[in-house]
């Protein structure tokens, strides 16, 4: 392929711009991979409901231990 010749042709039918706009951008889209996003902080909210510090433990009374505040 040169770079005289066109990268797609259109065969049939008579496209508007806004269509060709479409299909290239699409095309565009296709051929670069996305980013992955990164993985978004817990908020601030979020972070207020656990206890700081405190990792739970498994034993008689965890559960009523892992409500309290510290």
């Amino acid at each position: 392929m040169s770079a005289d010749e066109p990268l797609f042709r259109v065969t049939r039918g008579i496209p508007t711009a806004e269509e060709l706009a479409a299909l290239v951008g699409a095309i565009v889209a296709r051929t670069h991979p996305a980013a992955a996003p990164a993985p978004a902080a817990a908020s601030a909210w979020a972070r207020s409901a656990r206890p700081a510090g405190v990792t739970p433990t498994a034993g008689p009374g965890a559960w009523r231990v892992s409500g309290l505040p510290r």
